[in-house]
């Protein structure tokens, strides 16, 4: 025959994820395309002299996975060695964090700044036994009295530093926190080292920006780490200018050149969809509106391959996170408060307007919107918006989503399923913060978080990211947490009612995630025609109890037909 097949594989489930999540056993890739999927008497004549053959022995070949919203170059920056890993379980308490930081201090020159990444109070013993007690910066000054360090939590919404840190930023009593950020005070008013939301910003803008090898290394990393795991498209959700005060300039413009300068070189090996970030975690509509109108705000990628690398659409914050009780709430937190939008001005109605203004004028200008949205108050205020925007300028196929939205409320499900909106949840979040967040907002409430069940029986498309590094960008646990809701720490169930099943699961990181992307119609299932995208799993994943799923490993993973991990033939 004309075109034999590149690749064919036999003797597994494979799982399709087209509208009817059919199960065939085999299929053949020719040229970077599924060419045949069926049996094994519908691919065999599709065998050359230089086809490889796969026997899947009865593995899963799945659609290769869609993480979409995932922080490629902030992920790669970090782990280690790039950073201090400050994750559970590398650490379990502060006093763990102070001799991390110490065996670092003597590693570094003199003066050179120290960074870490991932510490949660959920996960320090200190700060489990007493919810007051928080980080501060006299647990890092006795290991680094010269060193400045910095430490990133898991959010990405709170920063830990210490006194010489401080000291070189030029923060004191005085220092008058951004709009939507706040600077924690002792009952001294005496700066603790703790940093939230906008304010993490004055540290960042004094750090030295991160380099473009730097870069190029970190994402040379990411896209290692998400080969290995079966990832092979994912969501940069906020490159820009106003990316470039957080995490060192991690998610600013420059890193959507090295993206640019990789995909010349062949050297990436995930397909990359963006949302340009015009303005950081807190602007006005004014401000948001300046920026959108720059080059780097245009959307104008000048990629040479688009379904490699293409900018979708912008992103905005419009609120903060529940463990720093900044996401905004209907009703308060435990304790008091009920947050607030993260935008300018000074009352919440003022507040409204601004973010009302910024969706419309993207909408308007023809961006896909995905918005920081997690308070049930918030994403009410934020599904309106998108709605009234879509309203005053008609848009089809707009698919603005509200990212993470933990607490969706059946309003904001009925306007975004109206309208053809999206979410993008977290599950991996979910399985982090189970444990922790009922001291925030109480169990019922805590148990909600994340409703993937109400959410789909709303209609509302739903996609799944880790928002790496926030969590590690494994899918596998996603999956299971959707099916389980059990949590990180204690394995208890948190909200059995909002557990969907497997293939809806499958979905939230296939053919989902493809939408969000506007590739559906190319991408995320196993029909003929369609990008050869694969994800080979040991064992049969359609059977697994759901608690196995985490430690199935993937075998291979094949991108536009080329294969980028691969342990079958090792």
């Amino acid at each position: 025959m004309d075109t034999y097949a590149d690749l064919v594989f036999l003797g597994g489930q494979v799982v399709t994820v087209d509208a009817e999540f059919s199960v065939a056993s085999a299929l053949a890739v020719t040229g970077g395309i599924i060419s045949a999927v069926g049996g094994r008497d519908d691919v065999t004549p599709l065998v050359g002299p230089r086809t490889r053959v796969v026997d899947l022995r009865g593995a899963t070949l799945l659609p290769g996975i869609n993480d979409s919203h995932l922080h490629g170059c902030a992920f790669g920056m970090s782990t280690p060695p790039l950073s201090v890993d400050l994750g559970h379980p590398a650490v379990s308490s502060l006093a763990d964090v102070a001799s991390a930081v110490r065996e670092a201090v003597g590693r570094m020159p003199d003066g050179q700044w120290i960074t870490g990444h991932g510490w949660d109070t959920g996960y320090l013993d200190e700060c489990v036994a007493d919810p007051s007690r928080l980080p501060s910066r006299h647990d890092l000054d006795a290991v680094s009295p010269d060193h400045p360090v910095v430490l990133y939590s898991f959010s990405g919404h709170a920063t830990w530093v210490n006194s010489k840190a401080l000291e070189l930023v030029g923060i004191d009593r005085h220092t008058v926190a951004p709009p939507g950020g706040a600077i924690v005070a002792d009952e001294d008013g005496e700066p603790t080292g703790l940093l939230h939301e906008g304010a993490q910003a004055l540290v960042q803008n004094a750090l030295p920006p991160l380099g473009r090898q730097e870069r190029t290394d970190a994402i040379r990393s990411a896209l290692a780490t998400l080969a290995r795991l079966g990832v092979t498209s994912y969501t940069e959700p906020g490159l820009g200018p106003g990316g470039d005060g957080i995490m060192r300039g991690a998610l600013g413009s420059e890193t959507l050149d090295v993206y640019r300068e990789l995909l010349a070189d062949g050297e990436l090996t995930a397909r990359v969809g963006v949302l340009l970030l015009p303005t950081g975690m807190t602007s006005t509509a004014e401000e948001f509106a300046h920026a959108l109108a720059t080059p780097d705000g245009s959307g104008e990628s000048g990629d040479t391959d688009p379904r490699r690398l293409a900018i979708h659409g912008v992103k905005v914050f419009a609120d903060g996170v529940v463990p720093n009780k900044t996401a905004w709430m209907h009703e308060p937190y435990v304790g008091g408060g009920c947050g607030s939008l993260c935008v300018g001005g000074e009352t919440d109605t003022e507040r409204i307007a601004e973010i009302d203004a910024m969706i419309r004028h993207a909408h308007a200008a023809g961006h896909q919107l995905g918005v920081h949205v997690t308070g049930d108050r918030a994403i009410d205020t934020v599904a309106d918006a998108f709605a009234a925007a879509m309203a005053e300028h008609p848009r089809p196929d707009a698919r603005h989503y509200v990212i993470h939205g933990d607490f969706l409320t059946a309003h904001g499900m009925e306007v975004l399923a109206t309208h053809g909106f999206g979410v993008n949840m977290n599950p991996t979040i979910k399985w982090t913060v189970a444990d922790m967040e009922e001291e925030f907002v109480g169990a019922e409430r805590a148990a909600y978080a994340w409703p993937y069940r109400d959410a789909v029986d709303a209609g509302v498309r739903v996609a799944s990211g880790s928002d790496a590094p926030v969590t590690h960008p494994d899918w596998r646990q996603g999956v299971a947490t959707m099916m389980l809701r059990e949590s990180k720490a204690a394995g208890r169930v948190s909200g059995p009612e909002q557990r969907i099943g497997l293939a809806e699961a499958i979905r939230t990181y296939t053919i989902d995630a493809a939408w969000q992307d506007f590739a559906d119609d190319w991408k995320g299932s196993l029909e003929p025609g369609k990008a050869a995208d694969l994800c080979v799993l040991d064992g049969d994943l359609l059977t697994a109890d759901a608690h196995d799923i985490p430690e199935m490993p993937v075998v291979l993973t094949v991108v536009d037909g080329q294969v980028v991990h691969d342990t079958l033939r090792d």
